[in-house]
């Protein structure tokens, strides 16, 4: 037992040397960059920052945008952390909100998505994006943040306030994926070859015909048109390779490291919205009926998973479904708001 624990010493010991290391090499830079950074010439609606990191022995680029308050600072710092088919400029009309608050609001491009490096070979888990971003914030000097996540993101910032416990002070849930056990259910497993000839397969149509089904309950609004064409942008970009397989990754990410059976031990103050119109559910599209008949029923999954928590306050948008900070943005951002202020 006692070589044991000197080995697992020995080991966390070159875990946080080799952490130390790597954000000694970190760097921040303020650009100016390339239009087509990372295969995203989609035009941001504030400067663009970049996170240059090694990890898992490659040099990395997180771009993220940094949103001054617009107000009297109130001297916190929001984190909103993105989905699987979104990028940090879906969370414009929240940014804004919170700027006028007085917050700081950083929005990073997880690796993988967007502006950020697409890696040809990346061992994807949501510990390792927690530990990115938090890696990130410890370049900026950033501590304790309130920390805002939707869809993918939403498991993302769940998984990060159990690795980080003491950085969250606050914990926004915005129709999180991985309410579920998607396998557990009964979500049969595909390869990641599957998973990548279905990234491939997207284009304009099957992205505008998917989000207008599932994020906006059948409703389309012109406006919507923009994330469609920020998505397609990238899916047809000069990295479409590199991040159609990344998108293969991060989907068996998805069905590969459920978190819906802690969310008993988040410690840190949680706000649950969903909208109860949401049917998002990974792997139903290719389960059996009667297993994708059991997914995604936010209106029943919110009440349960809010009950599991042990401080936390549900808000459920009854004609909403997965995109409430875009579908509604100022009812969206009231509640937030209204919220984070008591």
């Amino acid at each position: 037992m006692k070589l044991l624990s000197a080995l697992a010493a020995g080991l966390l010991s070159a875990a946080g040397l080799a952490s130390a290391q790597d954000l000694a090499s970190s760097a921040i830079s303020r650009g100016p960059f390339p239009k087509d950074l990372n295969g995203s010439n989609f035009t941001y609606p504030y400067p663009v920052n970049v996170f240059t990191f090694r990890s898992q022995q490659q040099t990395l680029q997180m771009a993220f945008m940094d949103v001054k308050p617009t107000c009297s600072p109130n001297g916190q710092t929001a984190v909103v952390l993105h989905g699987k088919n979104f990028c940090g400029p879906t969370w414009n009309a929240t940014i804004v909100a919170l700027a006028n608050a007085g917050y700081r609001v950083i929005a990073p491009d997880q690796v993988g998505w967007c502006k950020s490096s697409k890696p040809d070979n990346y061992q994807f888990s949501l510990n390792q994006l927690a530990m990115n971003t938090r890696g990130l914030l410890d370049a900026l000097g950033i501590g304790s943040i309130t920390l805002i996540g939707h869809s993918v993101g939403g498991m993302l910032s769940t998984r990060f306030a159990l690795q980080y416990p003491s950085a969250v002070d606050r914990l926004v849930l915005v129709d999180p994926v991985g309410l579920e056990d998607y396998v557990e259910k009964g979500v049969p497993y595909v390869s990641l070859d599957d998973d990548i000839a279905a990234e491939a397969a997207q284009t304009f149509a099957s992205i505008k015909a998917y989000e207008q089904q599932i994020y906006y309950v059948g409703q389309w609004d012109d406006s919507y048109t923009t994330w469609v064409t920020m998505l397609t942008n990238v899916y047809f970009g000069s990295k479409r390779n590199q991040f159609i397989k990344n998108q293969g990754q991060i989907v068996d990410m998805v069905l590969t490291s459920p978190v819906a059976h802690y969310f008993g031990d988040i410690v840190t103050k949680t706000l649950l919205i969903v909208g109860d119109k949401d049917k998002v559910a990974i792997g139903a599209n290719w389960s059996p009926p009667e297993v994708a008949a059991k997914l995604g029923h936010f209106d029943v999954l919110g009440p349960q998973v809010c009950g599991q928590i042990p401080d936390c306050t549900l808000y459920q948008f009854p004609t909403l479904g997965h995109a409430p900070q875009i579908s509604a943005p100022s009812n969206f951002t009231q509640v937030v708001l209204s919220w984070l202020s008591t």
